[in-house]
């Protein structure tokens, strides 16, 4: 009798996952309440959606069949500075939108290198606006993420797995068909599901370099109807178009990703197999391509920016100190939610659980930030929600990045120790702090860090609501662009970037001690 009512009792994830769905669908439903009712989409509102359906599925294909490259060149080839490329590789995604724009347009734009160096050999020169500059972009910040879950998965493969291909004599071929075609089934859908989620949700890209009306995507149909139109109850329609498309597109990966099912090594580090001859060559053109695409408008920032950090007024420096601090408290608050999510998906394929951890994704910040404004604001001061509001958005959006990184470790976790931590009694904060913690250390510092770089670059709910006295790094930096103090700006952004890279850098390498 007690075994039954305790598996009738809901788990901490099912609580968690209730939760999110409760108030993610809650801020969207206060919004289309405010509006009375919920407004028609338009024919332009449709002409959005299709393009947004269309750049993301390009951005995610491409982004996922140029990580999967990368990934492993990366996996099996040694060399000097490999940790600190892999860590480079992954600072376009981390870096503040509007930041890494500018450094696109400076490699990339009309005056930038690459047309300047076609120009010089007689060429046309290319274009980086319009949906050609969107989904380079995209590509710009998605390849990394994507080289990154890709290459997480690569290195979990256990070493015993190469010595045993080795020893039976496996070429490339047969180390593809029987290790790497595997590990790709289970782990590219979910890559190209969260950039696909991503680039659903693009705002600032398109801003920047889209807009008109064959290049808005529906983020930016929800800006304008909140900001020019005061329509809300239009963007709460634009904004449930993107939980239904999303929600579509999560119940697609679910079916089409298989477990590898290579099982728990002994956890020595697979030097992955190295084949000589023009394989090599290969990867090493793949690598130095990918560094050089993903650099390469990071090193047009830092030049910019480098000398005048120490010329920056105070007022940054304020905005500095108060970024860093809702930084660590949304990293905090995400991975107290990632981690029932992961471990409850663990033990068993409920696919509502998932779709409630990926929900951040499909709604829009906007609509999220608007919504917990509509529903806290008769009970507080609106002028005292900025920062709690950013810092609880900011968590639940960096979420389903987190539990990206946590269900496969806690996948394999659960079928290799779940068994015997059970037979053994194991179980609470007990089996919390000796088994959970040490086997799932890597994916949490990897999700720790993406979460406190993506919450310190984030200018999304702050620039709505936010002033003077609240104000972000991202947010002073925005403010610095549109005042054209361009040279104060350039040292701010490269501020901003080392500190997303740094607080990265500090979790991850936490994570992997």
């Amino acid at each position: 009798m007690a075994a039954r009512l305790h598996a009738l009792r809901p788990s901490p994830g099912a609580a968690v996952a209730g939760g999110l769905a409760a108030l993610i669908l809650g801020t969207l439903g206060a919004v289309a309440w405010e509006a009375r009712g919920l407004s028609g989409l338009t024919q332009w509102d449709l002409r959005a959606v299709w393009f947004t359906l269309w750049q993301a599925a390009v951005s995610a294909t491409l982004s996922v069949a140029l990580a999967i490259p990368v990934a492993r060149a990366l996996a099996r080839r040694r060399f000097p500075a490999r940790g600190a490329l892999v860590l480079l590789l992954g600072a376009p995604f981390i870096l503040p939108t509007i930041v890494a724009i500018f450094g696109l347009v400076a490699m990339f734009g009309r005056s930038g290198w690459i047309n300047a160096g076609l120009a010089a050999l007689g060429l046309p020169e290319i274009s980086i606006y319009g949906a050609q500059g969107v989904v380079l972009a995209n590509l710009f910040f998605n390849l990394p993420l994507a080289t990154r879950l890709i290459l997480q998965a690569w290195q979990s493969v256990p070493a015993e797995r190469f010595r045993l291909a080795a020893s039976l004599g496996f070429g490339p071929r047969d180390i593809a068909r029987h290790l790497e075609r595997p590990l790709l089934r289970e782990v590219a859908p979910g890559a190209w599901l969260a950039v696909f989620l991503i680039c659903l949700t693009s705002f600032t890209v398109a801003l920047a370099l889209g807009g008109g009306p064959r290049a808005t995507t529906v983020e930016l149909a929800i800006y304008q109807a909140f900001r020019f139109d005061a329509d809300p109850g239009r963007a709460a329609s634009l904004g449930l178009v993107q939980v239904a498309l999303s929600l579509a597109a999560l119940a697609l990966a679910g079916r089409a990703a298989a477990p590898a099912g290579f099982g728990a090594g002994l956890d020595r580090e697979a030097p992955g197999p190295a084949p000589p001859g023009w394989r090599g060559w290969a990867d090493a053109a793949v690598i130095l391509l990918a560094a050089g695409f993903l650099l390469g408008p990071v090193g047009a920032v830092i030049g910019s920016g480098l000398p005048r950090i120490g010329s920056l007024p105070e007022t940054v420096w304020a905005a500095t100190a108060r970024s860093v601090g809702m930084a660590l408290t949304s990293t905090a608050l995400t991975i107290a939610l990632a981690l029932p999510l992961a471990l409850a998906l663990a033990r068993g394929r409920r696919l509502w659980i998932e779709a409630a951890g990926m929900l951040p994704l499909v709604a829009s910040p906007l609509v999220l930030g608007t919504g917990l404004f509509l529903i806290l604001s008769h009970a507080v001061p609106v002028s005292g929600l900025a920062i709690p509001v950013t810092i609880a958005v900011n968590a639940i959006m960096a979420l389903p990045f987190a539990l990206r990184a946590l269900i496969p470790a806690s996948r394999t976790l659960e079928a290799d120790y779940g068994r015997l931590a059970a037979s053994l009694g194991l179980a609470g904060a007990a089996r919390l702090r000796l088994l959970t913690l040490p086997r799932l250390r890597g994916p949490l510092g990897f999700g720790a860090g993406l979460a406190a770089a993506l919450a310190m670059g984030d200018l999304g709910v702050i620039a709505l609501f936010g002033d003077t006295r609240t104000a972000t790094l991202p947010l002073m930096l925005y403010q610095l662009m549109g005042s054209y103090r361009l040279a104060d700006a350039a040292g701010a952004a490269v501020l901003l970037m080392g500190l997303s890279l740094g607080l990265f850098w500090l979790f991850d390498r936490g994570g992997r001690a």
